[in-house]
């Protein structure tokens, strides 16, 4: 594992631009991990093993330093010497680089793994980044007066030192619990979008192009024919995600997609652990369906349970990990699963992708609930989301008919939708710019998946707004805290090729979601997993924010210096409202009060 940081110093006026800070504080060891020149400086902030990094290649010509994993090294390496290239090793890094030297920036399209990258060409003067296609490792960089890029977001506001807060990203964060792709909540660093790449020439502004698109094209067929591709595709994908000869182990949940990778990791490593946890809270807590699980397919099961005081306690150090706020009340869960985990594995198998892949959010299914509106006239359908609007928040029926009466591409903005935007008048203070509704995120989104299935639609939104920006955003920082490799064979780019083509009616059913992966995971995990339904990964933040964590909760918006974003009044009602039952805010409250321990940590600079 290895994280990268580098500066290009853009010519002004002929000569170089120059800024504060040190590059590389975190570095090990800078003589060996450190290139530079006139124009670049670009080197490792820390890594586990000695790594041939920055690579200089092309005879001399080319500086590479990235981030990742490659599942299909050797088929590149045969690719290239049949194309009578030479290696002088076995490493990822010269694949890597002599791809580069045969397709040019054509080669991010032939990898099949996780990666963020920089490649400096020293002739031409030119920078190429690219990031995963699914956005496995984070790619950030800043474009002012100096060029910055990194693998992580801190190393660029150490070096540049305090920038505004981004009050438009803020407004989104409010609606989507996370910061959307590619902006984020420190105003200049952006985010690579996933299946991109960029060229940055010294005298020019930063190019950005796509070379993988996530695009679903369903092609109808034989049900027991799609069941094997899927079998073959996941097997094939556990079987070069799982490195032989290093300790590994599978996050184990109650649900499918971690019972079916960790039945198929066990046929290819039969010591492979698993790691669960839970919470005190039965109705909250699979920890009980895992160990049953595990039990039946014969691997060992490491369980822990979490107390309201640990996962307090576990939070401040979790947001500073995530670097961006990030109100997803799993990610505690996922960081204590990571610290037991390395306590027995290096490398750890984890489901996130198959319910984007293969249908498996309950919302998914919303199309079948809302048949009925399509027999109604538009002019009736206006006047029925009138008189919805007027009813009283929280009556039974109102999100109904809204939903109903309201075309997806206005109403659908990932599997998670906190405020709504005249909520979000109340509770945003400051007005010093305009504000764009949450719709400037997905409107271009939907206009490449017009006239699909509501299902798809819903899919390829959460797979490049929700994927990149919430799950794989806690999973990969979760388990890098703890040295942990992180792999996730659903999202592999041979796994995507199959789920892509499988119809809607595959995956969704009147009765459950996922059917078509359900089906194929039938041979390998019990019944008790194939037929359960999807809970998500459930932590009791509902409960403790009227039991265990009120007064936690009320210190926070008291302590908070958040005046000049939040109107603390309003987060204060919200709270009082949950508190004694007469509403459920806990997913909104919780959205704020992450943003004010992010405030606390990274703008007030105070330890928590």
């Amino acid at each position: 594992m290895v994280g990268f940081f580098g500066v290009l110093k853009l010519e002004e006026n002929g000569r170089n631009v120059e800024q504060g800070g040190n590059a590389f504080d975190n570095t090990k060891n800078d003589d060996l991990n450190v290139f530079e020149n006139e124009h670049i400086q670009l080197g490792l902030l820390g890594y586990l093993d000695q790594v041939d990094q920055p690579l200089i290649f092309g005879n001399n010509r080319y500086v590479l330093i990235w981030n990742g994993k490659i599942y299909n090294g050797k088929q590149l390496r045969q690719l290239l010497e049949n194309r009578n290239y030479t290696f002088a090793t076995t490493s990822d890094e010269e694949v890597i680089a002599t791809l580069f030297l045969e397709y040019g920036v054509g080669s991010f399209r032939e990898i099949r793994g996780m990666f963020s990258m920089i490649i400096w060409d020293k002739e031409e003067k030119i920078l190429y980044g690219a990031r995963d296609p699914f956005g496995i490792k984070p790619l950030y960089y800043y474009d002012q007066e100096s060029f910055l890029f990194s693998s992580e977001k801190q190393p660029i506001t150490t070096y540049i030192g305090k920038l505004p807060l981004h009050e438009q990203a803020l407004a989104d964060y409010l609606s989507f619990q996370y910061v959307p792709p590619s902006v984020t909540l420190t105003e200049g660093i952006l985010s690579l979008v996933p299946g991109h790449y960029f060229i940055k020439k010294m005298d020019k502004p930063v190019e950005k192009h796509r070379y993988f698109h996530a695009t679903l094209k369903p092609v109808y067929g034989n049900e027991n024919m799609i069941i094997n591709r899927i079998q073959e595709a996941l097997i094939d994908s556990v079987k070069v995600h799982l490195p032989a000869e290093v300790p590994s182990g599978v996050f184990l949940s109650g649900g499918i997609d971690s019972s079916l990778l960790a039945s198929i990791a066990r046929q290819i490593q039969p010591e492979i652990k698993t790691v669960s946890v839970g919470f005190e809270e039965e109705d909250y807590s699979e920890l009980s369906i895992a160990q049953q699980t595990a039990e039946v397919l014969g691997v060992e099961n490491i369980s822990y349970t979490i107390t309201p005081q640990e996962y307090i306690d576990v939070l401040p150090t979790v947001i500073k990990l995530l670097e961006e706020p990030l109100a997803d009340p799993a990610c505690v869960p996922l960081y204590v699963a990571a610290r037991e985990a390395s306590n027995y594995v290096k490398v750890v198998l984890s489901g996130e992708g198959a319910d984007e892949l293969f249908g498996g959010y309950n919302i998914y299914r919303e199309f079948e609930s809302l048949k009925l509106f399509n027999y109604i006239p538009n002019p009736l359908q206006r006047i029925i989301h009138w008189l919805s609007n007027i009813l009283p928040d929280g009556m039974v029926g109102k999100s109904f008919l809204q939903r109903g009466t309201t075309p997806l591409n206005q109403r659908y903005i990932g599997n998670a939708k906190i405020f709504e935007e005249k909520e979000k008048e109340l509770i945003l203070v400051s007005k010093r710019s305009p504000r764009q509704s949450y719709l400037h995120i997905t409107e271009e989104l939907f206009a490449h998946v017009e006239g699909q299935h509501p299902t798809q639609q819903m899919q390829y939104i959460d797979i490049l707004t929700w994927l990149p920006g919430d799950i794989l955003v806690k999973a990969e920082r979760m388990t890098a805290a703890h040295l942990l490799d992180l792999r996730t064979p659903f999202l592999d780019k041979e796994v995507f090729e199959v789920a892509r083509k499988i119809p809607v009616e595959c995956k969704i059913t009147d009765k459950t979601t996922k059917a078509i992966l359900r089906k194929a995971a039938t041979e390998f995990v019990p019944p008790h997993v194939v037929h359960r339904r999807k809970l998500g990964f459930p932590v009791p933040i509902r409960k403790w924010l009227r039991e265990e964590l009120v007064e936690w909760a009320k210190q926070i918006i008291h302590d908070s210096q958040t005046e000049d974003y939040l109107n603390k009044s309003y987060v204060k009602h919200l709270l009082e409202e949950h508190v004694t039952h007469k509403r459920d805010h806990a997913r909104k409250i919780w959205t704020v009060l992450v943003f004010m321990l992010w405030h606390k940590i990274y703008i007030e600079d105070t330890e928590i």
